[in-house]
């Protein structure tokens, strides 16, 4: 695969060799001279170097964590969701970093909503480098109990939704020609469970379309970077958002991981080029044995049905079709089951050098076995030979 391109790229090396020499800060009055990517009618002028980013579903769980490492690190930061008071909390928050934010309000269900908030992160912030397609929603029921408007939703939120956020970001990044648009997927787009098919069929819907379009990109020549990052369970406040129908709480099935762990890998892919990344052994386990033994497969994740029922609770309408009341929160309520790491995933590189490796030791053994084959045949046919010389 090319660099560049839902590639690979070398360690170390800057990911937009051609920075532009500033960036937007907010400023009272627009300066005489304006660099060619601070727009006409921007809150901002120029200041030091600085990429901007958009994560949606920025202000809670995975996507404020992501937010907050970006902020860290140096980035303008938008950030979209529907919830006008978290929005602004998650703004505040997030400036404490000292860097540009805008939050802008807007259902990434919807297409023209999306569009808009694009086109003003650009005029706003500048120029977009990196995309995080991360909003979701779901439901937690047995499939015959999910009307059509459920599944039109969670399909609308958690996979159009990406598909929406794409196109936008490549209408800005393609006359550029660079950029990088990552999809926040799941372990369950590798392997589905029960009481979720919603979801994890959205999920799954997500790697088709990325895999396709990447090719896309390929044959066109363009440089921008498509990367799937694949997550495991993780303690976020969308356990206590989402619609129920089982008469129970939704519980959690352990390995549960930290939001900031996956907030660390988007950051990485946004900064290093990768296909793909497997956050949490978990996810890797689940991808590997749909590969092994899809029928082991669809025993083993049988058992998750019982993994996610809870206390009896009465059915949540969660936030599927309107926000959930709560704070700008990362961490949900599973802290006692979360484990603290914040090293835990990899890459298709290391996956590549990995398989290459033990396709080197297969190779180097199967030549092994072939000389020692001709050798055992040299050894008899000399045993033959001796008694007829002496």
């Amino acid at each position: 695969m090319p660099d560049g391109v839902g590639g690979v790229q070398a360690e170390g090396s800057a990911p937009y060799p051609d920075r532009r020499p500033s960036r937007c800060v907010t400023a009272a009055a627009e300066p005489p001279t304006r660099l060619p990517h601070c727009r006409a009618g921007s809150r901002f002028r120029e200041a030091s170097v600085a990429r901007v980013v958009v994560v949606t579903g920025g202000t809670a769980g995975i996507g404020l964590a992501t937010a907050h490492a970006f902020a860290r690190d140096g980035w303008s930061v938008g950030i979209v969701a529907r919830d006008e008071s978290r929005l602004r909390d998650a703004e505040a928050a997030l400036r404490r970093h000292g860097g540009a934010v805008l939050g802008v309000s807007a259902d990434v269900a919807d297409v023209d909503a999306v569009n808009a908030a694009a086109d003003r992160f650009e005029t706003e912030l500048g120029p977009i480098d990196a995309w995080v397609n991360n909003a979701m929603s779901s439901i937690v029921a047995p499939v015959p109990e999910i009307t059509p408007e459920e599944w039109r939703r969670v399909t609308e939120t958690t996979y159009l939704s990406q598909v929406w956020g794409t196109l936008a970001a490549l209408r800005h990044m393609r006359p550029r020609n660079r950029g990088t648009i990552v999809q926040v997927s799941s372990g369950l787009g590798l392997r589905s469970m029960p009481l979720q098919v919603p979801y994890c069929a959205a999920k799954h819907a997500v790697t088709g379309f990325t895999d396709g379009l990447r090719s896309e990109l390929l044959h066109e020549g363009v440089d921008i970077g498509l990367t799937v990052v694949y997550l495991p369970a993780v303690n976020t406040p969308q356990f206590g958002w989402a619609r129920t129908r089982t008469g129970a709480e939704q519980d959690i099935p352990a390995p549960v991981f930290d939001p900031r762990l996956c907030a660390d890998a988007i950051l990485f892919a946004a900064r290093n080029r990768r296909r793909d990344i497997w956050v949490g052994r978990s996810t890797v386990q689940m991808g590997l044995l749909q590969v092994v033994s899809p029928a082991l497969a669809d025993r083993f994740m049988a058992r998750g049905w019982d993994a996610q029922i809870g206390a009896p609770a009465p059915d949540k309408p969660g936030n599927l079709f309107a926000p959930a009341p709560g704070p700008a929160a990362i961490d949900g309520k599973f802290a006692d089951k979360t484990t603290p790491t914040r090293s835990e995933f990899v890459t298709d590189r290391q996956r590549d050098i990995l398989v290459g490796g033990l396709a080197a030791i297969c190779l180097g053994g199967v030549a092994a076995l072939a000389l020692a084959g001709h050798a055992t045949r040299r050894l008899a046919g000399r045993r033959r030979i001796l008694p007829r010389v002496f």
